[in-house]
């Protein structure tokens, strides 16, 4: 009812104050009428928070059903706002308790109390059970003992965010259950953003006996997604009553407490509900849900029985043979879809993922668009084709037939809205390169340290995004704060290593560089859309919207500011490779949690499939910061090739090292020691001397940078080892460099691990 993601916003009595009244609004329509609704929301209950499902009939509330495990890891703190519920021991009879309705809701629904508890609803053709969220996750997940207790359908109202390659574990867990006891599983998962770093990806699901017979888009621009399928109960009670070992554990399963709903027996609400089924898994209603390679299902019924009526025999909702002593049943249950199309690729997610939050975040932000420091290289190359990919999503969406607040016409309102047009405006992209053109601004801020193939790659790609591009050379904004420094001191002027000077100063002369551009970039965020509305320079490579299909061709009028967005992956923020207050520090990162191999990958896949080929050879160059000078006979004019200076070099690690040492750390819950000796037998390559130095090595920078991670831009989550100081890696930002314990026992390890061999006098093994 609220949104999952309220957070602290749940210790306030306004959110459970607004949720009744939502509710009340609700209760006084007749969207509940003739159909069974389970959805979510808090419920303060003898002064206690549980997070609930409501099951709603005809204006009734028929059941209120607490939640039972909460998540409070990762990047949940579900315990901090609600109570898990406590089920009566198993020597007790189950049963439900009373729960009184607030003023409001009893004037609306006429009733004072309803049941509160672990139960399910019974209808005359089924029992209908639910579990919320983490349960399922859990090691012994409600909707066991639900089955076994005689439930037939579970929903499942969820929040589960999007994580790379995450779907299939959802998947698998959801097919497994139905598959083992034989079930029909409703999940229905939220979509968008809720104001944070997470992005909840949908892809809603309809499970039947272990099958996917039904699937929403992971990905969607859209505020609503649909699903529907035809389901056919005895093939659940067939799959039971087959299996002697569910039959057994069935028998012994404590019932569940069950709540009758009323069931009316009219003919024209029979009909009603097959209308809206037919409607929805017709071809006009399919854009909402993915489809199978090969349509199926599509036309519902089949031939036309003996002594029906209609066409197909399609035309009654069912018809009760007294004689034959059977119901006949005009709509065919739904075909499982293919089992290949219902996950994306992890180069697909990284780009769909992250797109779709930024969408969300700017629609709803008020802003007209992203400003993004585009250097030539990956990160910010991946973070432009991730808007690129943004508008793609929107054209589709604004270009597809489908009305509705929550679908494609609240879509279009979004994008002109966004994009400048008046309300009322009939104007509509004709490529998605307009829509880029208007939302995306990117500027390549080079200096004499940088290269021309980088400045040439960022002009191509923004070129073939759409993107509104500058370039400029921030050379004179450097100097002169090197001529205010001189002044201050005296006449000192900082050099670089290759000139003789310090490390000290050498490392001081990159970083203004870096934290320049990020002055620069929020000057340009400011700026540009009065820029542009009073007709200020543009790039060549600027592309303009050239046309739409309003006949009075509106212009649209730039306002508001501009998001910046930032493009540092989460190896290099683990390691602390970047500067603080620089490019990295910006309004929003969709790749601060997503790898360097992930993101080169993406790279490659998104040159193919939105034609921006200039991607190839930015995935293919070797990553570089071009913040010292280059070196002789590095410059070529129009010859010149890539720059000497080399990331992984500077950083002495590579980045796949440095995906291995996130995931120990984090999802293996690694110290020093534990790395080391997780590694030993990972790295046969090397030797155990040189892996305790790559460890050692690790956390020393990893100590030293991790203040960083305490101002580290907000970013779209992604990955389960992201370094995120805010709320998913809550640990300390001051550690001892040294770490001299920790230290000191690896190399205790390496020095035992020597002389046993040394003993054991095996030739050819390295230590």
């Amino acid at each position: 009812m609220c949104g999952y993601g309220c957070e602290d916003h749940f210790l306030e009595q306004d959110t459970f104050l607004h949720c009744n009244e939502s509710l009340a609004s609700l209760l006084q329509t007749d969207l509940t009428h003739h159909i069974l609704v389970d959805l979510g929301m808090p419920i303060l209950h003898h002064g206690v928070r549980y997070n609930c499902r409501v099951f709603l009939r005809n204006s009734k509330i028929l059941l209120i059903r607490p939640k039972l495990f909460l998540a409070d890891d990762g990047n949940y703190r579900e315990g901090r706002y609600f109570t898990p519920y406590k089920q009566a021991p198993p020597s007790s009879p189950p049963c439900l308790e009373t729960h009184f309705l607030p003023p409001l809701l009893r004037r609306v629904t006429g009733q004072t109390t309803v049941p509160f508890g672990i139960g399910a609803v019974a209808t005359l053709g089924t029992i209908i059970g639910s579990e919320t969220c983490e349960e399922l996750w859990t090691a012994r997940a409600p909707h066991i003992d639900h089955f076994l207790g005689g439930v037939e359908v579970i929903g499942n109202g969820s929040a589960s965010h999007h994580q790379l390659r995450k779907l299939d574990e959802r998947i698998r867990l959801i097919s497994g259950a139905t598959e083992k006891c034989g079930g029909v599983y409703l999940y229905a998962n939220q979509c968008g953003c809720d104001g944070g770093r997470m992005y909840f990806d949908g892809s809603s699901l309809i499970v039947v006996n272990g099958k996917v017979v039904a699937q929403a888009p992971q990905f969607s621009v859209t505020d609503v997604e649909v699903v529907v399928a035809t389901v056919n109960l005895e093939e659940v009670r067939g799959k039971r009553a087959f299996s002697a070992s569910i039959r057994e554990q069935a028998s012994r399963t404590g019932k569940i407490p069950q709540v009758l709903a009323e069931e009316e027996e009219e003919e024209e609400e029979e009909e009603e509900a097959l209308e809206f089924v037919r409607g929805q898994n017709s071809d006009g209603g399919s854009g909402r849900r993915r489809r199978r390679k090969e349509e199926v299902g599509n036309e519902r019924g089949g031939n036309k029985g003996e002594g029906e009526e209609g066409e197909g025999g399609g035309g009654r909702s069912r018809k009760r043979d007294e004689d034959e002593g059977y119901e006949w049943h005009h709509l065919s249950p739904t075909l499982p879809l293919d089992p290949s199309t219902l996950c994306h690729s992890p180069e697909e997610e990284c780009g769909l993922g992250p797109a779709c939050w930024l969408w969300d975040y700017l629609r709803r932000s008020g802003a007209g668009g992203f400003l993004l420091p585009l250097s030539g290289g990956a990160d910010s190359a991946a973070v432009a084709a991730i808007v690129g990919v943004m508008c793609h999503l929107l054209f589709k969406a604004v270009r597809t037939d489908d009305e509705g607040e929550g679908g494609r016409e609240g879509v279009r309102r979004d994008v002109r809205r966004v994009m400048g047009y008046e309300e009322g405006s009939d104007f509509l992209p004709t490529c998605p390169q307009d829509i880029a053109n208007s939302i995306l601004h990117t500027v390549y801020m080079g200096t004499s340290n940088s290269s021309s193939v980088t400045r040439s790659r960022a002009a191509a790609l923004a070129g073939q995004i759409g993107a509104f591009h500058y370039t400029l050379n921030i050379d004179a904004i450097v100097t002169a704060v090197l001529g205010v420094f001189k002044l201050l001191t005296g006449g000192l002027t900082p050099r670089y290593l290759s000139q003789g000077g310090t490390a000290t100063e050498d490392l001081a002369l990159q970083n203004i560089q870096a934290r320049l551009r990020m002055v620069v970039a929020y000057l340009l965020a400011q700026l540009t859309p009065w820029v542009r509305e009073v007709g200020g320079r543009s790039s060549s490579s600027n592309r303009s919207s050239s046309s739409n299909n309003s006949t009075n061709k509106p212009t649209p009028q730039r306002r508001g500011f501009l998001l910046v967005l930032g493009s540092a992956n989460v190896d290099e923020s683990l390691r602390g490779y970047m500067t603080k207050y620089d490019c990295s520090s910006a309004d929003l990162n969709p790749i601060g949690s997503i790898s360097k191999g992930d993101l080169k990958s993406f790279l490659s896949y998104a040159s193919h499939k939105y034609n921006y080929s200039v991607l190839a050879d930015i995935a293919a160059a070797p990553p570089t910061a071009e913040l010292r000078p280059m070196e002789e006979g590095e410059e070529g004019g129009e010859e010149e090739g890539e720059h000497s200076q080399a990331d992984e070099e500077d950083m002495g690690m590579s980045y796949k090292e440095l995906g291995l040492y996130g995931r120990l750390r984090k999802m293996e819950r690694c110290g020093p020691v534990s790395m080391f000796l997780k590694l030993v037998p990972a790295w046969p390559h090397l030797n155990a001397r040189e892996i305790g130095e790559k460890v050692k090595l690790f956390f020393k920078f990893y100590a030293i940078n991790r203040h960083k991670m305490t101002t580290l831009t907000p970013a779209y989550h992604a990955e389960s080892y992201s370094p995120d100081d805010n709320r998913f890696d809550l640990r300390q930002f001051l550690y001892p460099v040294r770490w001299p314990r920790q230290f000191a026992a690896i190399d205790t390890l390496v020095e035992r691990r020597m002389r046993k061999i040394k003993e054991d006098d095996l030739p050819g093994v390295e230590v």
